[in-house]
């Protein structure tokens, strides 16, 4: 019997083993390679402070996504180098006005605020070499003021009272503003008196200083951030907040939710969404007191016994800081939104204990109102849907209130859930 000849069938097999070979190296070189240079890319320093700012870390909520079966993400805004999302805005409104001259170098931004967004200016401005003067309601959390003056901002803390009265911390910021340039333009012309230059005490003139005394004594102009109606605050989120979202679920997204004060984050987030997928629903979640669930739902803000000019008293309507208005912005009116949601106090309460407890997640009491928001947002679309908020800073700036016991006693707000039975569901 004559051999088998099997010398072609080896050297095919060989060869195509070899190719084979070949093949996986290179895929494994190549995926190699481009994860070593994914991996450098990610550690190459950022420039300063303001190159930090965004890009934050998408989260899966476990606790919340186990409950309601949905996929509920939060976006790490407590992240970023001034502890929230309004670091954003901080630098887009900084940025805007130095571009197109509003804010000179050296200039002071002026805002009125609650806490979060004057925190961002104060620590963004001066890598501008800028100032930040603040005005913010007494009722805001104290440790919020006292960061502000660690930063070096000034800081006026005003009573509440209505948008439309004159002493609206907003429309105290506003005159601050306005009052810096007043003070700039005269000390120029003082130091020009008979052609000579003059040097005056710290920028300003003592006489002058000593009719505005909340101004900084530096005073190369005034900008007035205005982040309610500043459409660089829904152009912060349009252009960042939301292609990051995007980009971090690979466009596998059902709905957003968020809170709303100035209106910026959910307008810009919405809107950038809505044109990539129109299938993507977005909805607001508003905490008491506030009107933008009724404007959502029926057409209609508020009464005109319940309009902010017609109140005679600052009201008593939530302990949480920084969302809820009775008024329409034009960052607000940027918004595309399928629906909206209340939550309650002792929601975002029990919210924040919930996600501290199951998490290790500590929030402060927006981001825990925005929890409160994906939670409805999922039991009303229901299981195996994919679902994004935002987790706007943490608890840190909300000691005093939010998180003390005496506090929260005195408005029948104390904890008393051991699971999630606060949002109906066991």
């Amino acid at each position: 019997m004559a051999p088998v000849r099997t010398t072609g069938a080896i050297v095919a097999s060989t060869a195509a083993i070899s190719i084979s070979m070949a093949i996986f190296s290179y895929f494994l070189f190549f995926k190699k390679t481009n994860s070593t240079l994914h991996s450098n890319k990610k550690k190459k320093p950022r420039n300063g402070v303001v190159d930090a700012i965004g890009n934050t870390p998408l989260i899966r909520i476990n606790s919340l996504s186990e409950a309601t079966g949905c996929e509920i993400l939060g976006k790490c805004e407590f992240l970023n180098p001034g502890g929230s999302v309004k670091d954003r805005v901080a630098l887009k409104v900084i940025e805007e006005a130095l571009e197109s001259g509003d804010l000179a170098p050296g200039g002071v931004v002026t805002e009125g605020s609650a806490g979060s967004t004057a925190i961002s200016l104060a620590t963004v401005a001066p890598a501008f070499g800028c100032k930040c003067h603040v005005v913010i309601p007494d009722d805001a959390a104290i440790e919020k003021s006292q960061i502000l003056e660690a930063l070096g901002a000034t800081v006026e803390r005003v009573r509440p009272v209505s948008i439309t009265h004159k002493d609206h911390f907003v429309n105290i910021a506003r005159r601050r503003a306005l009052e810096a340039n007043e003070l700039a333009a005269k000390d120029k012309k003082v130091s020009q008196v008979d052609g000579k230059d003059r040097e005056p005490m710290d920028g300003c003139v003592p006489d002058q200083e000593k009719e505005n005394p909340a101004l900084l004594s530096h005073c190369n102009g005034g900008f007035f951030a205005d982040q309610f109606e500043n459409l660089a605050n829904f152009r912060a989120h349009y252009e960042g907040t939301g292609p990051e979202i995007w980009e971090q679920t690979d466009g596998n997204v059902d709905a957003f939710v968020a809170a709303a004060g100035t209106g910026g984050t959910v307008a810009g987030v919405s809107t950038f969404l809505q044109e990539k997928s129109p299938k993507i629903k977005c909805f607001l979640i508003d905490p008491p007191g506030s009107g933008l669930f009724n404007k959502v739902t029926r057409g209609v803000m508020y009464t005109k016994e319940e309009a902010e000019g017609r109140r005679l008293k600052n009201p008593f309507d939530t302990i949480t800081e920084g969302i809820g208005i009775n008024r329409l912005t034009k960052n607000f009116m940027m918004a595309k939104l399928d629906g909206a949601f209340q939550g309650t106090d002792k929601e975002a309460v029990e919210m924040s204990r919930f996600l501290l407890k199951n998490d290790g997640v500590f929030l402060g009491s927006s981001s825990a109102m925005n929890c409160v928001g994906a939670v409805r947002v999922a039991k009303a679309l229901g299981p195996g849907h994919t679902i994004v908020t935002i987790l706007c800073d943490n608890g840190m700036r909300h000691l005093s209130k939010f998180y003390d016991p005496k506090y929260l006693a005195q408005y029948g707000l104390t904890p008393t859930a051991t699971g999630l039975e606060f949002m109906s569901i066991k």
